[in-house]
């Protein structure tokens, strides 16, 4: 007896509409008609049906799908495998598009959530954004990084501001440590090279003290961070590097 039209669309997924224009165009027509005239559909119509919604989905007009379909030199395996080369292609420009989509994502989440106006007053002449893409290249892969990106995507202007009162607190008061002539090993200077890491891992990421001391090295290496440490104080740099050597070797 074959199976009706109704029951054709809810094994598809398609609706009656769909399958009587596709007889009415002659892409698919029922192999039979009940006694009443209502279309019926054997297993060789259901076949061809899911070779429709292949071609279909994979964005062929219905018109060239009844030329594929109907050459007379075409064969059912041969369908198969273009169409299986097309869907893994399909598939592998998808999963590079939500690769693209995932690091949007990613750096749109290491964006400071400030205004224009907010980022000068708490930032000044910096643009954090100026070193995004060189910050998420060098570590991006690294948890160090996850981490900070999600909280500064949560960071108001005000904790911004306190952020940085912080940051400036501790370098002033190792620059004046500095001037006292106290050694970079001193317990003053290891205490304050402490409260320095402790400001990474409450505001950023967590930071132990391998990390710290390769960021100290960081600091006296890439002249971007000498020249924003020495402005506080000459030679402030190599003093907290120091200082965080001291501290690293004190708490081994």
């Amino acid at each position: 007896m074959g199976y009706s039209v109704g029951q054709v669309a809810r094994f598809a997924g398609v609706t009656v509409r769909t399958l009587h224009h596709y007889d009415e165009i002659g892409l698919l027509s029922p192999s039979g008609r009940s006694h009443a005239g209502h279309r019926r559909y054997d297993d060789a119509d259901l076949d061809r049906l899911q070779q429709i919604l292949f071609y279909r989905e994979l964005g062929f007009p219905l018109e060239e799908v009844s030329v594929l379909l109907d050459d007379p030199d075409s064969d059912p395996r041969e369908h198969l495998r273009r169409q299986h080369a097309l869907l893994s292609d399909r598939i592998d420009r998808l999963q590079q598009m939500a690769k693209a989509v995932e690091h949007a994502v990613e750096a749109r989440n290491m964006g400071i959530n400030l205004t224009p106006e907010e980022k000068f007053e708490v930032f000044g002449e910096f643009d954090p954004d100026q070193y995004a893409a060189e910050a998420e290249q060098r570590w991006g892969a690294t948890d160090a990084y996850k981490e900070s990106a999600r909280r500064a995507a949560s960071y108001t202007k005000a904790d911004w501001l306190r952020i940085q009162h912080q940051a400036q607190d501790v370098n002033r008061r190792l620059a004046a440590l500095l001037d006292s002539g106290a050694a970079a090993d001193s317990e003053q200077a290891m205490d304050l090279a402490e409260e320095h890491r402790g400001w990474i891992s409450g505001n950023h990421y967590d930071c132990p003290y391998e990390m710290h001391t390769c960021l100290g090295e960081m600091y006296v290496a890439d002249e971007r961070f000498t020249a924003h440490y020495d402005a506080v104080r000459p030679g402030l740099a190599v003093f907290l590097r120091d200082a965080i050597m001291a501290n690293a070797v004190r708490k081994v």
